[in-house]
């Protein structure tokens, strides 16, 4: 039987229980009709509808099976709209907000999870870290969505660790910067750098520095520029001051060798017999010119840096001033 393309109703007796069959090559539907049930089925070609409808007048004989079949063009299936999934919106920058982790302990393990998706360690590692982040430093801040409904948590939407630099009391490092993989080229990750610069603006700080291995074009837009390598603090206290935190990575001053006792027995020196020994030789005039200094490394640029992390992957150092 083919449907012309017009709207079509075909309605089939429960007590007949054909069967309607769609094929891959033309396509072919075998639905099964219930006596209990009323089954409604639309296919939208062009403007060809059909709806199957137990309640009508047409009754095929018991032992028929009709076929339906559709030519191959698009075909597409109308759902209700009430069983059809509902996509999660993405989230308003305006209603962004930048909170610590700390603050917010009912987060750690969302916070966890977003990190772990980007860099994969073991859980209770990652909550033991983020779990030492306090007002004195290191920080970790995070950037929040606002509740989707008023019985859940707002949702984790990025993350960041702030940390003190040795012999730099006005800067920090910025560390462990991700964004929701899900989330990311929206201009998620630009609002959670503004909103931690802002964070340590107001907290006397004036300058800060990170590593990148591939983000340096995201960087260089928010005007970090490349800069040397800087010590950051994993620790710090308030009863522990600067000279002391300066000894720790520092090697003890090397002493001197002691030289063993000597076994024999000292005696009074001789007086030397015969004639004198002449003088000895002068000494070489110094040279005027000094050796040549060791090579220094060359600068990093944007396509080649002379740093290396742990894994000895090139690294990238760079700084901004707020």
């Amino acid at each position: 039987m083919t449907l012309a393309p017009s709207l079509t109703q075909l309605s089939l007796d429960p007590t007949c229980r054909p069967e309607l069959t769609l094929s891959p090559g033309p396509p072919k539907l075998t639905p099964t009709l219930d006596r209990a049930h009323q089954i409604e089925l639309i296919l939208s070609t062009s403007p060809v509808e059909l709806t199957l409808d137990p309640a009508s007048e047409l009754t095929p004989g018991s032992a028929c099976h009709p076929e339906m079949t559709l030519s191959p063009g698009s075909t597409e299936l109308t759902l209700d709209p009430a069983h059809q999934p509902e996509e999660t919106p993405a989230p308003n920058l305006a209603e962004l907000t930048l909170e610590p982790v700390h603050c917010r302990p009912e987060l750690l393990d969302a916070c966890a999870d977003l990190i772990n998706e980007q860099w994969p360690r073991s859980r209770a590692s990652r909550l033991h870290s983020l779990g030492q982040s306090s007002d004195a430093f290191p920080l970790c801040l995070m950037l929040l969505s606002p509740r989707p409904t008023p019985e859940s948590l707002p949702i984790v939407v990025g993350h960041a660790r702030l940390s003190r630099v040795l012999d730099r009391p006005q800067s920090l490092l910025v560390e462990t910067v991700v964004v929701a993989r899900a989330l990311r080229g929206r201009g998620f990750g630009r609002r959670l750098m503004e909103g931690l610069e802002a964070f340590a603006q107001a907290r006397g700080f004036r300058r800060l520095h990170l590593t990148t291995h591939d983000q340096l074009q995201f960087y260089a837009h928010l005007g970090y520029q490349l800069g040397e390598p800087v010590q950051g603090l994993v620790f710090t206290s308030r009863r522990l001051p600067a000279t002391l935190l300066k000894a720790f990575p520092r090697a003890p001053p090397p002493r001197p060798p002691c030289k063993p006792p000597s076994l024999t027995a000292q005696t009074s020196p001789r007086a030397p017999k015969g004639p004198a020994l002449p003088p000895p030789p002068p000494l070489p005039e110094p040279l005027t010119t000094s050796p040549p200094s060791p090579a220094s490394p060359p600068p990093q640029s944007l396509l080649e840096t002379q740093y290396q992390d742990l894994r000895g992957c090139p690294i990238f150092w760079m700084e901004k001033d707020i």
